[in-house]
């Protein structure tokens, strides 16, 4: 029964769907120029407003681009974009909350206090697209745009394990024999809180994701001739009754991709849950 139970946890069809498309993503991602059958960027006037058939297995988009190609190449921009987001933002947001949370004070105050609670008066999505609209669209300034807003929740909370960590009889024990903060910090408190941090990734990806593709849908985010999928749904919009596919596949891209990272950050908090791993051992 408790193996059951444990392969319930960790390989339950939700998931499984969920690693599939995440790894058909990264595929996709990693292996575009080789997975596309064609440029994404080439115009086929004559070929325009197609539907889905043999030769363009998605149809064709309003100058008669191959929309297949375009929703592959999309996938490395959605990849690329969330990944450097989440790394960017998780870095910061780990050395704040971890100087923030362990020596608390003066240096917790003015982080947690003024810094966090003054972001988090705007909206995430709000914070991004001034900020985007200041810069200017490009890649590099939607990563930064999304990291600024972005390392406040990575920040709380590894702040937040990080108090109730430190307070343990073994951190006491270490401190009293005369460890240095940073070997507290990297050897006994670190290890024993990547695991919430492992899962508000995983759905962190989700977000910027989702993000990435409303900025480029109001014209904000990766500028085009560039794939992207909110790219794809704003210049679909305008076809939504006479080619509909424009909207139904990049839509349906968004949506598999924010729901696959969305799931695999449940089955991580179960499979990572300490009290859980106790009761299947």
């Amino acid at each position: 029964m408790l193996l059951g139970r444990k392969n319930s946890v960790a390989w339950n069809p939700l998931t499984v769907t969920s690693l599939l498309i995440i790894g058909l993503l990264l595929i996709c991602a990693l292996a575009a120029p080789y997975l596309a059958p064609q440029n994404p960027s080439a115009q086929q006037l004559p070929n325009r407003l197609q539907g889905p058939s043999l030769a363009h297995w998605l149809g064709t988009d309003e100058l008669g681009r191959d929309e297949l190609s375009r929703i592959i190449f999309g996938a490395r921009i959605s990849v690329q974009v969330g990944m450097s987001v989440v790394a960017i933002s998780l870095l910061i947001g780990a050395l704040i909350g971890s100087l923030a949370g362990f020596y608390g004070g003066i240096l917790d105050r003015f982080f947690n206090i003024i810094v966090m609670n003054t972001l988090l008066a705007f909206p995430g999505v709000l914070l991004a697209l001034a900020l985007v609209a200041f810069l200017g669209p490009g890649m590099g300034k939607l990563i930064l745009a999304l990291s600024i807003g972005g390392w406040i929740g990575y920040a709380r909370l590894v702040r937040g394990e990080i108090l109730k960590v430190k307070e343990l009889d073994y951190v006491q024990a270490a401190r009293a024999l005369g460890t240095p903060s940073w070997r507290l910090l990297i050897v006994h408190i670190w290890p024993n809180i990547t695991a919430p941090v492992i899962v508000q990734s995983a759905i962190g990806l989700a977000g910027v994701i989702l993000s990435e593709a409303t900025l480029s849908f109001l014209g904000l985010g990766i500028p085009a001739p560039a794939p992207s999928w909110g790219g794809m749904l704003s210049d679909g919009r305008n076809h939504i009754f006479d080619a509909p596919h424009l909207i139904v596949f990049p839509a349906l891209s968004v949506m598999l991709a924010v729901l696959a990272f969305n799931f695999l950050g449940d089955a991580l908090r179960d499979y990572l849950d300490p009290r859980l791993k106790r009761e299947l051992l």
